[in-house]
Formats: C-alpha cells, structure tokens, sequence
C-alpha cells in the first residue's frame, strides 16, 4: 500500500524516526517535519531526506500541502498542537496518551468532528495484525465468554528525579505512560467499558504515580487487573481467560504472537500474524484507510481509557500544573 497522502511530524524523537522509516516502506517520505528546535528538525530532514522543515512549529498548521500530521511531543504539549491541527483541517494521528484527560480529548474530539477531519491516538496495539486476528478468534466464541483480563506492565527506569518519566511538568508518570497500553489491551477484549473501578497508587518523591494497580468490572461482570510501574521491571504479558480458555499476548504492545490454552484438554494453538518492526506501518495505513473510508480507530476506546485514567488520578488527587490553572 502506497502512501496516499502528505504526512507531517511535530517532533523528531524515536516516533518520528519510525514514522519517517514506515513512510519509506512504504514507498514514500515525510512530506516535511516541525520541531521545537529548528536545528534538531533540519538534521532529521537530512538523515531522511525531507525537503520541507519549518523554522516555527505553526507554520506546519497552515501549509495547504500537509494532510496529516503525526505529533509525538511530550504529553502536555498535545492539546496545543492538537487544536490548531484540528481547526486548520489538518488529519491527525497523536502519541499516546493523546491529551491529558478527559475534558482535552472531548474538546479535541469536537473540534474534528466540527472540522470534518480524522483524529486517531497512535495506540499500537489497534492496528497490529496480531491484535486484529484475535479479536477475530474472541468474536466467533469458540472461546466462550470472557472472564477474567490480568495485564503487567512494569519498566525499569533510572531513579532519577529529573528523568521525564517522573516530571510533573513533563506529564510523568506511570499511568500516561505505560498505563494507558494496559489499558488500551483491556478495553480492546472486553464487551463494555468498565464501569466499577478500584485503585491504589504509590507515589515517586516528585508527586507522580510511580506504581499503581486497578481492578476494573464492567456490566457484563467481566474483570481485569492491571500492574504498573516504573521502577520494577515486569514481563510484558497480558493474560485473557475466557470460559473455555485462555490467551496469553507477549510482549504487547508490539506483539507478534500469543498463546491460546484451551480448557477442556490443556492443548495449546500458537498464533502469530504480522511482525513487531512495521508496528508504525500498519498505524500508517489504518489511518490512510480511516481518511479515505471513514475505516474505524477505535476513537470510543480512547475515550474510555482517558476516562479511566482521568477518574484514577481524580481519585489519588494528582494533578498537573497545566490542570491546576
């Protein structure tokens, strides 16, 4: 599949290197690039090629060339970019977690369905194959109905206090962080949004949550727990059971294969669909088929992870300098 359409990026980070090199893939190249600092932007233009680099971050907003842009700054810088993207006509696919909380993302919400355009968070795990040929086996019901979703997600990072992970004015944090793939996996497989939440958080010295757990009951009374945390490693394994067995994904969110262990006889069925290194290719394409098709984002999922998200921090009464204005 060829690239269709002019694509964009506000930042030049890791993302943006994947970006550039799904593009490439794919036949094609990053129409042009904006960055916080133009230095940093022109030196990524020309590691890849990108004859396009804007000297201030909102010019990229009224280039009538630009068709969609990817933003992959820190967190609380996505609600600024996001609103003038989405005013200005401009497609967009933003890094998770897509804003803040709830109130920013029903605003930017708003503001794409006012202005006609796709708004997609760039949640991995939507658009890998793996994923897609899963929910293909749990739709059929061989399976049976689903019972219980456990999910651990825990990084090992430097304790370091200035870190990014545990700024406060960076948007720090497990939950943002790392929370909100675990949650992306529950809500995926689960029939409802949940609608019972329980949490426990441990803080960092700077105020955000470096652990914390959540029990999760949606109506139907299916279950899931997740684990984070950013100071203890933990195998990147999510566990789904279900009436007549169970499926264990590794290394999500970028998985590529999964486990299925059937109850009845303990035999297990290996599936393996796409592969872990074109995890931006296949976001490229779904949100290429999404402007062309109106192809689904799962844009309601994002929703109600925010939504579990924005209540837990409600509940630990942790909040953001930009929230505290």
């Amino acid at each position: 599949m060829a690239v269709k359409y002019n694509w964009a990026t506000i930042g030049t980070g890791v993302i943006g290197h994947q970006l550039a090199e799904a593009l490439q893939k794919q036949g094609g190249n990053l129409y042009s690039v904006a960055n916080r600092t133009y230095e940093k932007g022109v030196a990524f233009a020309k590691e890849y090629g990108i004859e396009k680099v804007y000297k201030e971050i909102d010019e990229v907003f009224t280039d009538p060339n630009v068709d969609v842009i990817y933003i992959s700054t820190p967190h609380n810088t996505h609600i600024q970019y996001l609103r003038k993207a989405l005013k200005a006509g401009k497609h967009v696919l933003c890094e998770k977690s897509i804003t803040l909380n709830s109130d920013e993302l029903d605003e930017a919400i708003a503001l794409a369905e006012d202005n006609h355009v796709v708004l997609a968070e760039a949640m991995t795990l939507f658009h890998m194959p793996l994923y897609k040929k899963l929910h293909e086996i749990v739709a059929s019901g061989r399976l049976g109905p689903l019972r219980l979703i456990q999910m651990n997600f825990g990084s090992y990072k430097d304790y370091n206090m200035k870190n990014r992970f545990f700024s406060r004015e960076l948007a720090g944090g497990a939950m943002l962080d790392i929370g909100v793939y675990a949650l992306s996996f529950v809500r995926f497989f689960m029939s409802s949004t949940p609608t019972h939440i329980q949490t426990q958080v441990k803080f960092a010295p700077t105020g955000v949550d470096e652990m914390a757990s959540l029990l999760l009951q949606n109506k139907e009374e299916e279950m899931a727990t997740v684990i984070l945390s950013l100071h203890a490693k933990q195998p990147k394994r999510g566990t789904i059971a279900f009436d007549q067995g169970y499926i264990e994904v590794y290394e999500y969110p970028r998985g590529e294969k999964a486990v299925i262990t059937y109850t009845n006889d303990g035999h297990q069925e290996v599936i393996e669909a796409g592969d872990t290194n074109d995890a931006l290719v296949y976001e490229v394409q779904d949100m290429e088929k999404a402007i062309d098709e109106g192809y689904d984002m799962h844009l309601d999922y994002t929703r109600d992870v925010m939504k579990i998200m924005t209540y837990a921090r409600e509940e630990w009464h942790m909040k953001y300098p930009e929230e505290e204005a």
